[in-house]
């Protein structure tokens, strides 16, 4: 039996993610300039960006818990403003495609 098969790894989840789409989503809603929303641009700013967040992983209700503690933290969302900000400039100056 592989490793994956031997442990439940199903409710294990990376809160940055939910913040980071919430965030992508409000500054490209906000976004003036012209800029490619195909998924595979849309896909890396969200990738890219979750590169640089610091992760919130939870698993358990403990978990949960310090996550939505650390989500409220105004520098720990400062720094998710800044990371979608960067990556929405980096896509929108090299996209992935032609």
């Amino acid at each position: 039996m592989s490793f994956i098969d031997t442990y439940d790894f199903e409710n294990l989840t990376n809160e940055a993610e939910q913040l980071v789409l919430k965030e992508l989503e409000q500054q490209l809603a906000a976004y003036e300039e012209e800029l490619c929303l195909c998924n595979e641009c849309v896909v890396d700013m969200a990738t890219m960006s979750l590169n640089t967040v610091k992760p919130l992983y939870r698993f358990s209700l403990l978990g949960t818990l310090y996550a939505a503690t650390a989500m409220d933290d105004e520098a720990y969302a400062a720094s998710v403003r800044e990371a979608v900000s960067e990556a929405i400039e980096k896509v929108r100056t090299n996209p992935a495609h032609d």
